[in-house]
């Protein structure tokens, strides 16, 4: 009988031996493989925790015991154990999420799943246990070794490590890697310690010798047993010698480890002595990314972090894509633009090959640098780049934009520095859900003074507005594009004198209906849009600005020819592109009516791009029954009257 099947709640570990554990730690594994590999999602990563998500489980008591994951990708198992064994429909519209969702089990807490957070989580509700008589109360933290190169981790654990009696234990899962291989100096110090751990640990006489000496000591009297002991304080000495505990015990915290993290039976005593502790500690395990999955340990650049619909038996995707992403057409203009600048560095967090930097980094390795998962120093550095005569090129996620806002207008924007900052997975990003969604960042750049912004609409424009943002050195400048792949290209019919496209003009003559601003990835929406008011008589033009920021002047000019401008953008409304073309508008005394078209101001659940944007009226169809009301005067924001007409067509309403 299945073990896994019985497993209804954490409490379910508490009476298995450890060959039931040992077991189960199979089953779970052949599990993720065969369902992960029908739905896509990270394999890698949780492949590679089982052991340590069953120790934490068995050992602790959740939901009483707040347990916490960074990053949120690797709670496949923890998902497992509490109870959600249908991985059917994960990261699919109305499925499980891919992460911690509290509204799917009182056992998940954190659902940002941002790196590098989980400590101070662990500070905030371990302090509130002590102010609220709830001291004996545990949190652990299970924190991916590349959390540790972000900033947040440490000023979390200079807080932790100052009050000895709170019950925090923080797992590090060393695996070596967070996307890729983990970089920075305790990366490298702990990839030291592995190397030579490993390399004595695996010596064919190592073993063998340990036990023969173990045996006969033991067997052989007082003075032998006192050898024995005095032989394992030695070896505890050499191993202290060898770990960096002292790291963490200079601050105060007790450290336990290195441990094996694949083995049941070291990673439950080394929890045991943690919890028995009743303080801060450290556990120190090493683990391996894609454990028991040939094809993920094989694979060297993510060891299958996140994966598509794969067969389970060879790792081998079931289907290519059919078109390019837009990462890869970045990924080639920039390694090309750096052929012909000596200037150009590129910076990434912790994302070397997802944002498209490996054609780049092997023809120029020594100007592209991954600085772990520290986005708001990653900013930084590259104002001090700027300033050094270089054009830093910051390539992150539209979603970890946010991390890094603060860095952006002080350093980068009032400093007049030269920097591109280049966003991917712009927009709804589908399966990885409400925190991972790129749907700030045009609001949020709204706000900073000379910042010059792109949204293009195809490759071509990537490569054309990617080569002008890199021209720009007095100012910060911003190429956003989408998740997947890009469309054909979408020729304009007329380049205006500032620089922004007009895609289609259907209807005669100059003065039209309604102008649709269309922006970046929404030109195929929007053309849909024209085409279908047009079948009703409407009069439309359709124009891509390119850049954004600053509002080019000619969409002003446009606008007043107009009796409704209709602004589509896959960025939250509040604050968004409509918004401020309308404040320029008004600032240049042009009154038409403006409808900004974009993603309401809510945490948006997990589905396909194409489900997430219907869900929230950013279909043609809706966008075009809309605008035909607001033509017809029967919804608000009504179109400017026909010429002769003193209100609008339809009916007022009465407020």
């Amino acid at each position: 009988m299945s073990l896994l099947r019985t497993i209804k709640g954490p409490r379910d570990l508490r009476g298995l031996n450890m060959v039931e554990m040992h077991q189960l730690a199979e089953e779970i594994r052949t599990f993720l493989i065969g369902n992960v590999a029908r739905t896509g999602g990270h394999l890698g990563p949780n492949l590679g925790v089982v052991e340590l998500t069953l120790g934490i489980h068995k050992l602790f008591d959740s939901p009483r015991d707040s347990i916490i994951f960074d990053t949120g990708h690797q709670s496949y198992v923890h998902k497992l154990l509490t109870g959600r064994q249908d991985f059917s429909t994960l990261r699919q519209q109305g499925g499980l999420s891919g992460y911690p969702e509290r509204v799917e089990s009182v056992h998940d807490i954190v659902e940002s799943s941002h790196a590098s957070s989980s400590l101070s989580w662990a500070d905030g509700i371990s302090r509130a246990r002590k102010l609220t008589g709830e001291a004996d109360r545990y949190v652990v933290a299970l924190v991916g070794d590349g959390a540790l190169t972000g900033g947040m981790a440490w000023e979390a654990i200079n807080n932790i490590a100052a009050d000895k009696d709170r019950r925090v234990v923080i797992v590090v899962n060393d695996n070596g890697r967070s996307y890729a291989p983990t970089v920075g100096g305790l990366a490298d110090q702990l990839a030291g310690l592995r190397q030579r751990l490993d390399q004595f640990r695996t010596h064919p006489a190592y073993e063998n010798t340990i036990d023969r000496l173990k045996v006969r000591l033991k067997d052989s009297g007082a003075v032998g047993q006192f050898a024995y002991k005095s032989l394992h304080a030695t070896k505890k000495g050499v191993k202290d010698w060898w770990a960096p505990q002292g790291l963490f015990e200079d601050l105060g915290m007790k450290y336990i480890g290195p441990i094996d993290g694949h083995n049941q039976a070291a990673v439950d005593e080394a929890l045991l002595q943690a919890r028995n502790f009743a303080g801060p500690v450290i556990v120190h395990a090493m683990t391996e990314k894609g454990r028991g999955f040939a094809p993920a340990r094989a694979d060297e650049a993510d060891q299958f972090h996140a994966v598509g619909v794969i067969d389970p038996q060879t790792g081998k995707p079931i289907s290519k894509a059919s078109a390019r992403s837009w990462t890869s057409v970045f990924g080639e203009e920039i390694a090309a633009i750096a052929d012909e600048r000596n200037d150009i560095v590129a910076i990434t967090g912790a994302m070397l090959q997802p944002v498209g930097l490996k054609a780049m980094a092997e023809r120029h390795p020594t100007r592209v640098l991954d600085v772990g998962i520290a986005e708001q120093h990653a900013m930084t550095s590259a104002a001090g780049l700027a300033f050094g005569g270089l054009h830093p090129v910051v390539c992150i996620y539209a979603t970890f934009l946010n991390r890094a806002f603060d860095q952006l207008l002080m350093d980068v924007a009032l400093h007049k520095a030269g920097v591109t900052v280049v966003l991917d997975r712009a927009g709804v990003t589908g399966p990885d859900g409400p925190s991972h969604h790129g749907m700030w960042d045009m609001a949020l750049m709204q706000i900073v003074p000379n910042l010059h912004l792109a949204a293009p609409r195809d490759a071509v424009r990537l490569r054309e507005e990617l080569r002008e943002a890199v021209a720009i050195s007095d100012a910060p400048s911003v190429v956003r594009f989408s998740k997947g792949s890009v469309g054909a290209e979408i020729v304009a019919v007329q380049r205006l004198h500032d620089g922004v496209d007009v895609l289609v003009k259907l209807g005669p003559g100059e003065e039209r209906d309604v102008l649709i601003v269309s922006v970046g990835a929404m030109s195929e929406i929007c053309l849909d849009v024209a085409s279908r008011l047009n079948a009703q008589g409407i009069t439309v033009t359709v124009v891509d600005p390119r850049w954004v920021l600053p509002v080019p002047r000619s969409i002003i000019g446009l606008a007043a020819r107009h009796r409704i401008v209709v602004c589509v953008e896959d960025g939250v409304r509040a604050g968004g592109v409509g918004s401020r073309i309308r404040q320029e508008m008004r600032a240049a005394g042009v009154d038409t009516a403006l409808n900004e078209v974009g993603l309401p101001t809510e945490f948006l659940a997990h589905g396909s791009r194409t489900e997430v944007m219907d869900r929230v009226g950013l279909s043609a169809d809706r966008i075009a029954n809309d605008t035909l009301a607001q033509v017809l005067g029967t919804k608000v924001p009504f179109a400017r009257p026909l010429p002769g007409a003193q209100l609008p067509t339809g009916q007022i309403p009465q407020l």
